[in-house]
Formats: C-alpha cells, structure tokens, sequence
C-alpha cells in the first residue's frame, strides 16, 4: 500500500516554485499554464474580432441563456461558463449576450446536451461524457480511461484533428457543434469511505463515477452510480454510496467531501485530462453572423485555458488544508491499477467492433495516444520522476 502523510507533502509544498511544479507534474499536468504564445495569439485573435464587430453596426443584437452542469458555488468549474461569457460580451461590445445558469435552473446537470439538442437552450456547458449513454463517441471530448493529459488532450483537439472529427460527428448525430471550454487537468482517484488494498476490496461497493471510467469501474465489481456535483456530499454522508470522484482537491474541499469519507486516492486514472465543452444547438449557430460564429470559438478557447490554469494554481494549497484536516492521502494499488487498464481497453475493443463511429474515432486517437506518450515519456517524464525522486 503506498501512501504520502502530511509531512511528505507539506515539505515538498514548502519548497516554493520548483515545489509547486513538482506537484503539477505528479498529477500529469506538467507545464500545463496557459503559454505566454498562446495567450499572445488569444488576445490578437479577441482584438480582430473586437476591430471586425464593431466595423460592422449592423450586427445583432442578441441574448442567449446557458445552460450547465455545475454548481455555483464551484467557482472554477461554473467559471468556465463565465469567462466564456464574459469575453463573448467583451468581443461584441455587449451587442451578444450570454447569461449561464447553474445546473438544474433551465435543465438538470446531467441534461444538458439533451435540451441544447432539442433546442430548448441554444447552448450549454457541460462535460460531453455524461451522455455516453447517447453515444460512446462522446466519451472522447472529455476523457477516456488512462488516455490523455490535458496537454496532450488539447494537441489532438487543436493540432491532431480531433475536433473536426468531433464536430462532425456532433452535428450529424446531435444537431450540435462544441467546442472545447475548460479542462481540469488530471484528476484525483476519488473519495473512500474504506481502504484500497487490493482489487479485492472494491467489490461490491458503490461508487459516484460516470463516463467509460464509470463502465471500467463496473468490469472491477463496483456498483457505479451517476450523480451531479450537488448531490455527492448528501450521498456520500449517509452512505448511498461508499465512494465518489468529482474533480481535485480545491472542488472537493468546496463540497464537503473531506467530512464524508476519509481516504482521499490518486491518481484518477479514468480523467487524465478531462475537456469540458460548450455545446451550441447548430441550427441557432447557423444563423450567428460569421463574426458571432468566430466569437465563440475564440472565447472558448480562453475559458479552456483559463480554466486548467486556475486548477493547476490553486489544486496543492488546498491540498494541503484538507491534510490538515486529517484526510489520508492513498495511491491505488498496482494490482487496481493494472487490472482497471486491462478492462479499459477490452472495452475499447468492445465498443469498436459494434460501432462504427467509435471504432473511427478510437483509431485516430489511439494513434496520436502512442505517439504523443512515446514523446512524453522521453522529455516529460524522466524530469518528473527526478523531481519527484528528490522530494522529502
């Protein structure tokens, strides 16, 4: 059984800047703030737009609802939803307004693509494997068990040509087009009432997982539940369930997850890098000016790297208050591990052999995958694991 106490943690932590990267690096999220270049390229992108709308009085103006799927009290998650609107207003000098609304207000959180679908809501911000149930294929615009950083996540979206496939796929099965909005970065293995020492002991429990990690989960022996952010902490407390993952350290201190369950597990094999998305009813953008249309674009991809950044920089300080709390950090055993990459990927295979449209995804991304951890493996990791080796 591994484990890192307090002291560990608190003296890696103390060490400053290079500390601060080492734990980002821990968590598979090395160097992933937003780039000076890219934030460069954002802000020439947002000032061409601002020049093109407002050379152009005859645009419209326009008021849009969001829906969502989180809570308000979790800043950085719902913040997504708000710098997106925020920089969308920003960029047409208030003529297109967007207003997000927490999950449950226009629809529950789980419902969200189905009301931007049926053109209920014009667009709503969410994550994208909720609706595996829909399709499998939307498990990619969020993550797939022990697949991609959210680096490596936003190389096959922007550089690798997964959004185009996504898109395409999108629009012809949904009626939607999305874009990405947010990512996490990699997340944390979960909440547990009971200690993890074996593949053994997780069977039978009942675990908050949703997603392709939620149908590994289920090959190990656990009874899988999906709830949204809001209704963990009650089901966790009063043992609905004995297990759940939600995102890290700073939106789980925010939920109460610490007073529900004691073990706190890493890492989060099923999100390594888990995209967030704001989906738009496609028929509502088609009627967008094409300014409008590059407006969206553009303040997603902000909120997409604003939203990895803010994580990044405030996951380890809460980290350590909830160890001061008490909680007992915990790594998954190798035998969990091990067996849960196995189920993962005999999945994949199930799933590409009776659906054509997974199985062409999972080709492409399975291709860049090995290609882009080959790299990672050569400059990223070995820097990683000599920080690490010298922490402590």
């Amino acid at each position: 059984m591994n484990s890192v106490n307090r002291r560990d943690f608190l003296g890696l932590a103390a060490k400053g800047a290079l500390g601060a990267a080492a734990v980002v690096g821990l968590a598979g999220c090395t160097s992933q703030a937003t780039p000076t270049a890219a934030a460069g390229a954002a802000q020439e992108k947002e000032e061409e737009l601002k020049e093109a709308v407002a050379q152009e009085p005859s645009l419209p103006t326009i008021e849009w609802q969001m829906a969502t799927s989180w809570p308000l009290a979790l800043d950085t998650i719902f913040g997504g939803a708000q710098i997106f609107a925020e920089r969308v207003a920003a960029m047409t000098g208030g003529k297109f307004k967007v207003t997000p609304r927490a999950a449950g207000e226009l629809a529950p959180g789980l419902e969200v693509l189905n009301v931007v679908e049926q053109g209920a809501v014009p667009l709503g911000h969410t994550a994208s494997y909720y609706y595996v149930g829909k399709s499998n294929v939307t498990a990619f615009g969020t993550s797939l068990p022990f697949g991609l950083t959210a680096r490596q996540q936003n190389a096959w979206l922007y550089e690798g040509g997964g959004l185009e496939l996504l898109q395409n796929f999108y629009k012809e099965r949904f009626g939607v087009i999305q874009f990405p909005a947010g990512n996490t970065g990699a997340q944390m293995g979960g909440w547990w009432k009971k200690e993890i020492n074996s593949l053994a002991d997780m069977q039978g429990l009942k675990m908050r997982i949703p997603g392709l990690g939620g149908k590994v989960m289920s090959k190990l022996g656990v009874t899988v539940q999906v709830l949204p952010g809001g209704e963990i902490f009650q089901a966790l407390q009063t043992g609905a369930i004995d297990a759940a993952e939600w995102v890290g350290p700073y939106d789980d201190e925010k939920l109460g997850l610490a007073d529900a369950a004691k073990y706190y597990y890493s890492p989060g094999w099923w999100e390594p890098g888990p995209s967030l998305e704001v989906q738009v009813n496609y028929a509502e953008y088609q009627k967008l000016p094409e300014e409008y249309q590059q407006v969206i674009a553009t303040a997603a991809y902000q909120a997409n790297m604003q939203m990895l950044a803010r994580y990044d920089a405030k996951n380890f300080e809460a980290l350590q208050r909830l160890l001061d709390k008490g909680v007992e950090l915990r790594t998954f055993p190798d035998d969990v591990l091990k067996a849960a990459e196995e189920a993962a990927f005999d999945l994949f295979d199930e799933f590409a052999s009776q659906d054509p449209d997974f199985k062409s995804v999972f080709a492409e991304w399975n291709k860049f995958r090995e290609g882009i951890q080959a790299w990672h493996s050569v400059v990223e990791a070995p820097y990683t694991a000599y920080v690490a080796s010298r922490q402590g």
